[in-house]
């Protein structure tokens, strides 16, 4: 379960991990280790997965302008993954959102972003997503939190927190901050 900033109104009872300070460092972590690892920002677009990952995506871009005011930002888009998702079957599929590129993914050095990754389907199906758009010279992914369990081989390149958590267990992350639900927390 993933809220936007929008939804903090209705914060899941819970445990709350992070703060909204502890967001703010990761994403500020994460801006400084994406402009690090690629020596910079030519050729680099930030990809918000629908709809963890949109928010997550645009705190990025914000804070790299921020820190790198002359290079203009980075390049920011949003891919839909519902029509790409191999448990079509197993749950409903409501693609209420829309992909929005408004560059050419070819050869690009892609950045996925999303809120949390948790088995890895959701990035699989973000991958056949932007092939869709082209061919990307590389693509990384970045993510607030990294709870584990994962089915695929999909690991991540930045992580604002690595939080091990059981399947029953629900996380939610906003700006405000992350909460574990459920499993007995």
């Amino acid at each position: 379960m993933t809220n936007t900033p929008d939804e903090r109104s209705a914060e899941p009872a819970g445990k709350q991990v992070l703060g909204p300070d502890d967001v703010r460092r990761a994403i500020t972590r994460m801006a400084h280790e994406i402009i690090e690892r690629n020596r910079g920002l030519a050729g680099v677009a930030l990809v918000g997965i629908q709809t963890g990952g949109v928010w997550v995506a645009e705190l990025l871009a914000a804070e790299i302008a921020r820190i790198e005011p002359e290079t203009g930002g980075v390049r920011l888009g949003s891919v839909d993954t519902s029509l790409y998702r191999d448990d079509i079957g197993l749950r409903p599929v409501t693609p209420g959102t829309v992909s929005d590129f408004t560059f050419s993914v070819e050869g690009a050095t892609v950045v996925l972003v999303d809120d949390v990754l948790y088995t890895g389907r959701t990035v699989r199906s973000a991958l056949d997503a932007i092939g869709d758009y082209g061919r990307p010279s590389s693509v990384q992914l970045a993510v607030i939190v990294d709870r584990g369990h994962r089915e695929l081989p999909i690991r991540p390149d930045y992580v604002g927190k690595n939080l091990p958590t059981s399947s029953e267990e629900s996380v939610s992350v906003t700006a405000e901050g992350v909460v574990i639900s459920g499993g007995g927390s």
